[in-house]
C-alpha cells in the first residue's frame, strides 16, 4: 500500500517566513488561493526534547482544518520524503522572494 504524499510548504504571513508540512495541496475553490489541508505535527510529547516552534504552529493552527493560503504568499511548495523540522523565520533573512505577477485591474 503506498502512504500518502506528503508536502512541505513554505508560504510569508505577518513579516514571517513559515514552514509546514501536509498531506494536501490543491488549487482552491477560492479564485487566487492554495489550498492546504491535514497539517503534519509530530505526536504531542513524543520524546525528550520539545520543539518550542512546532508547539507554537501547534497551537496557532490547533483548529484549523484547510489554510487557504493567497498564491502571492506561497513561495514554495516541495513534495518529500519525510517530514523536517518546523520553522518560522524571519522574512527578511537574506531571502529574495518576489511576489507573484498579477494581471492588471480592469478600469470599467
Amino acid at each position: 500500500m503506498r502512504t500518502k504524499k506528503l508536502y512541505k510548504v513554505t508560504f510569508l504571513h505577518l513579516g514571517k517566513s513559515y514552514e509546514l508540512y501536509a498531506r494536501h495541496v490543491a488549487s482552491s475553490a477560492l479564485w487566487g488561493f492554495t489550498e492546504v489541508g491535514e497539517l503534519v505535527f509530530e505526536p504531542a510529547g513524543e520524546g525528550l526534547v520539545v520543539d518550542p516552534t512546532e508547539e507554537r504552529l501547534r497551537e496557532e493552527f490547533k483548529d484549523t482544518r484547510v489554510l487557504h493560503l493567497p498564491m502571492q504568499a506561497v513561495v514554495r511548495i516541495e513534495e518529500v520524503e519525510r517530514k523536517g523540522v518546523l520553522a518560522i523565520r524571519d522574512a527578511a533573512d537574506g531571502q529574495k522572494v518576489t511576489p507573484f505577477p498579477m494581471p492588471p485591474r480592469s478600469t470599467r
